[in-house]
């Protein structure tokens, strides 16, 4: 008898949201929003000014909880799971504005960031060799973003757009498998673009990104797919080229069917 063939269990998304609503008195900022992204996926979230991108990253990464519908991460819920425990469980974000600490140094910032992700974290301030793996660690991540050279001046000297990459450094200090990423290329000048683009095309298929950005050639060279939302709702979601020249993204932008795309319009919220 021939053995029955058999089906291989399909793999659940990284992320799965599930009619995620979120008020804040009369607003509702995000309006039942479903989204699955596979495993690997570079994913794009775009809209109008108050479009809600930013509480949709606030929600998958726990600053922010929904007052209806959940979210899963590698089909475990965590809609109830704190920050900490979705950053221990791999969610990372850098943030519209950057997010360091002023007072350490550069390298310090990376250390402290990767610090509860390390595997011999317990005990490296007693133990000078394990102490010296963050940052040995910690350094690498300084090289890919270009801060090497700047690795003990402090935090507080760095400009805004080596401020930004320090952000993007300790976003991926950790060794995420979501990260997200809040208009990464605000401020930058067309060289830090270009590095941007670089350290975003370099990361491994197992890193899964969700980027909320303004700038249409950056979504264009970085992300496969696209999401528009608009008053807290998913206008549109697909193909990033065909979502771009979508008449109905335009009319979002602009109010007309304008042939402008949505790069003329930045886009924020």
């Amino acid at each position: 008898m021939t053995p029955a063939p058999t089906t291989a269990a399909p793999e659940h998304p990284v992320l799965d949201l599930t009619r995620l609503t979120r008020r804040y008195g009369t607003l509702t900022a995000v309006d039942d929003v479903s989204l699955r992204l596979p495993a690997g996926a570079r994913h794009a979230v775009i809209g109008p000014n108050g479009a809600g991108k930013t509480t949709l990253l606030n929600l998958i990464a726990g600053t922010d909880r929904p007052d209806h519908g959940t979210i899963a991460l590698d089909g475990t819920d965590i809609t109830r799971t704190p920050t900490a425990g979705r950053s221990r469980l791999g969610v990372a974000r850098s943030f519209q504005q950057p997010s360091v600490i002023r007072e350490l140094s550069v390298l310090d910032n990376i250390v402290l960031a990767g610090w509860p992700h390390h595997p011999k974290r317990r005990g490296a301030w007693r133990s000078p060799s394990r102490y010296r793996l963050h940052t040995e660690s910690a350094a690498r991540r300084l090289e890919t973003v270009g801060l090497a050279d700047l690795a003990h001046r402090p935090a507080s000297t760095l400009s805004h757009g080596q401020r930004r990459m320090l952000d993007l450094a300790a976003a991926l200090a950790g060794d995420p498998r979501l990260l997200l990423l809040d208009e990464p290329a605000a401020g930058l000048t067309d060289d830090g673009i270009g590095l941007l683009l670089a350290i975003l095309g370099g990361l491994p298929a197992t890193v899964s990104v969700i980027l909320v950005e303004h700038h249409v050639e950056v979504v264009a060279q970085i992300s496969s797919t696209v999401t528009v939302l608009a008053a807290g709702k998913v206008l549109v979601t697909g193909p990033t080229q065909e979502v771009l020249a979508h008449p109905e993204v335009r009319d979002a932008y602009h109010g007309t069917g304008s042939t402008a795309g949505p790069a003329a319009a930045p886009a924020r919220g």
